[in-house]
């Protein structure tokens, strides 16, 4: 499988040649379901990581620790003083 940025670098070269405009209809409809595919896998990958970097962001220092369920915390408290 190609990596993430070989993928990327695919998409942008299937959407410059549809920007192009010198292609067929069907070579375009063809190009176009390619960077759909494309655009497809990349955004789940991308989701994928985005969950593993939250995951460790809210990961417990401690063995003992409870880990932090809010992505800022800070602001969480914030907003609970202005609710009331």
């Amino acid at each position: 499988m190609k990596s993430f940025e070989e993928r990327l670098t695919s998409l942008e070269e299937v959407t410059e040649k549809l920007k192009a405009g010198k292609v067929s209809l069907e070579e375009a409809l063809s190009l176009f379901e390619q960077g759909m595919k494309l655009s497809r896998g990349l955004e789940k990958e991308l989701s994928r990581i985005e969950k593993k970097i939250e995951v460790l962001i809210n990961e417990p220092e401690k063995d003992n620790e409870e880990p932090i369920l809010e992505l800022f915390p800070e602001l969480a408290d914030d907003n609970r003083e202005q609710l009331t």
